[in-house]
């Protein structure tokens, strides 16, 4: 997999410095096998999109959130959340409307999920916490959020708890693993240096695997 080390070579970057990326993951939600992308690809002016992707055979995911840079902080503007398992379907749209400092949501959502959330300087919502951890591992930062997602807003604090072997394309690497506890739900991160997503993203609920999302490829 020299392509695999070249390209982390090239990506490689001070930590927050944005870089357009397209990451391969393999990919298991609940239970189901399939396989994963991310990408980040400039959205016009000081705009970015960063996107996540998973299929399976029976199973489609797709997340999406449009960001800027704004003060040194990522501030996302919009997100889409859509889902089709089998005949079910599921589409959220998210709104950050930075000017009145409010977040809202449409689509397939409860009333009492829509907003207004009042929005505060650095927040991010999901998909932006899984770059801004990359980032803040490599940086030696807190880990610590205000995520704003789904019709709330929520506190999150993640610790890291010590580094692993990690293999990507069949290549062992040194990884940072954090971990963040929430009642029932755990939620696994593992970082390498160099790369600006995660190289694992685990996540468990009553100690079982919910989603799994392990690194195989960027470039």
């Amino acid at each position: 997999m020299a392509l695999l080390l070249a390209s982390a070579g090239a990506l490689a970057s001070q930590p927050g410095e944005l870089k357009p990326f397209n990451a391969d993951y393999q990919a298991n939600y609940m239970g189901l096998q399939g396989n994963g992308r991310m990408t980040l690809a400039p959205a016009g002016g000081n705009r970015w999109k960063y996107s996540l992707d998973i299929h399976s055979t029976i199973a489609t995911l797709s997340q999406s959130t449009v960001f800027d840079q704004h003060d040194g902080q990522w501030r996302p503007l919009s997100g889409n959340d859509s889902s089709m398992l089998l005949i079910r379907k599921a589409n959220k749209n998210a709104t950050y409307d930075w000017a009145t400092g409010q977040a809202r949501w449409s689509g397939d959502v409860k009333p009492d999920r829509s907003g207004p959330v009042p929005l505060k300087a650095g927040d991010m919502d999901a998909m932006l916490i899984n770059m801004a951890i990359a980032r803040d591992v490599q940086a030696g930062k807190p880990l610590n959020y205000r995520m704003v997602d789904d019709g709330r807003a929520k506190q999150l604090s993640y610790q890291v708890v010590g580094k692993e072997a990690i293999t990507i394309g069949g290549q062992s690497r040194q990884a940072t693993k954090v971990t963040r506890t929430d009642g029932d739900r755990q939620t696994m991160v593992w970082v390498v240096d160099g790369l600006p997503v995660p190289a694992r993203i685990l996540q468990r609920k009553h100690g079982n695997d919910e989603m799994d999302l392990q690194l195989q490829a960027i470039r």
